[in-house]
């Protein structure tokens, strides 16, 4: 190979300079091992075909339209107790039972693993290939119980410990925002040490019970009850607008969670509130939870959501904030309150989708996946 094969011009921007030489060192072997099963598994194509790396039935990445709607057309692994044998391991939990306005979550993982198809495994500007770098397995859906939301945080808490326990990473597709206690349960039981929670959301969810039961409105309350997820390791960003009960805004102040408004972070700058979040969930805390809220945004850029609300943080925002928070690692990531029924154009999906591409992406990058295995 030529010395100078991979020198690119200085007139390209910054970071699209950097993109272009990161490219150049990543391997295809993730892609070559893609093609040769899809040949093997689904026939070498018709006679007619002259790219002879396509195969007769759609197997991998390509044609984005087409294929089975796994996340990122990872496999589908049947028998979840292989989940340990990933890096990743994407799980459903399509439960809306917890929800007070408007439902339709039960379909977000479908949305989610949907969308998903459009994307590939390389982002550009992080430099990083997930199908070169690390292992990711779909586990399908947590076989939620509609209308027995304390069934289905079971169900949840038992699929999410399960997932951790195995050693993979456990990305939670949800859902409404109920779930967030059962799976920091299913995690915390692991621990020795405390765990903490970064929570994106416009709306406090703290209050103890909400029309009577725990619903998407109060998962932080029942999850800083847990011995070892204490709230002040709880951070919440994002926070504002007229949908926050004064109920949980009083149990914020009683066990002194730490919130920082859309509005906090922008002028104090993204970086310095990426900062001070780290350093209130990691205080003290072995681990660290990510909930993601797709609501967090304004209400313009996630219309498929139960309780939209205008003034929240622009996508490019959220995406920075994302990055840094995952730099000092995760126990996993869940992403909430995506309902597809009330989706323009599957943008709230695509939203969701991103938060996970970006979050992976960040835990390549920073050498935190793959994860050494004992």
């Amino acid at each position: 190979m030529a010395e100078h094969s991979h020198h690119v011009h200085d007139r390209h921007g910054p970071e699209a300079k950097r993109a272009l030489e990161l490219e150049a060192l990543l391997p295809t072997a993730g892609r070559d091992r893609e093609i040769a099963r899809g040949l093997e598994y689904g026939l070498q194509g018709a006679d007619s075909i002259v790219d002879r790396s396509i195969p007769t039935f759609s197997r991998g990445e390509l044609p984005h339209y087409a294929g089975i709607n796994t996340f990122l057309k990872a496999p589908f692994v049947e028998d979840v107790r292989r989940c340990g044998e990933y890096d990743v391991a994407i799980l459903g939990a399509p439960h809306d039972s917890g929800t007070t306005y408007r439902p339709g979550t039960r379909f977000g993982p479908q949305g989610m693993r949907r969308i998903s198809a459009l994307y590939g495994t390389y982002s550009f500007e992080f430099g990083v290939d997930l199908r070169e770098s690390i292992t990711i397995c779909d586990l399908g859906d947590i076989f939620t119980i509609p209308g027995n939301i304390e069934k289905s945080f079971d169900q949840i808490s038992k699929a999410v410990s399960h997932v951790y326990a195995s050693g993979a990473l456990p990305v939670v597709l949800g859902g409404d925002h109920s779930i967030g206690y059962p799976t920091v349960r299913g995690v915390a039981e692991h621990l020795e040490g405390n765990l903490g929670i970064i929570h994106f959301d416009r709306h406090v969810d703290t209050q103890e019970t909400d029309l009577d039961e725990r619903m998407h409105t109060t998962p932080w309350y029942h999850a800083t009850d847990i011995p070892n997820v204490p709230a002040k390791n709880l951070v919440q960003l994002g926070i504002g607008g007229w949908q926050a009960p004064r109920p949980g805004v009083k149990v914020c102040r009683e066990r002194e969670t730490t919130i920082m408004t859309v509005t906090d972070c922008v002028e104090m700058g993204l970086d310095v509130a990426a900062e001070r979040a780290l350093e209130v969930a990691w205080d003290d805390a072995e681990a660290v939870w990510l909930s993601f809220d797709v609501d967090c945004l304004d209400a313009a850029f996630v219309p498929g959501t139960g309780w939209p609300e205008p003034g929240g943080f622009l996508p490019r925002e959220v995406l920075k904030l994302i990055r840094r928070v995952a730099e000092r690692g995760l126990a996993g990531i869940e992403i909430v309150e995506c309902s597809p029924p009330y989706d323009n154009a599957d943008i709230t999906s695509l939203i969701g989708t991103r938060v996970v591409c970006d979050v992976l992406a960040t835990l390549v990058s920073g050498g935190l996946l793959p994860r050494t295995k004992a």
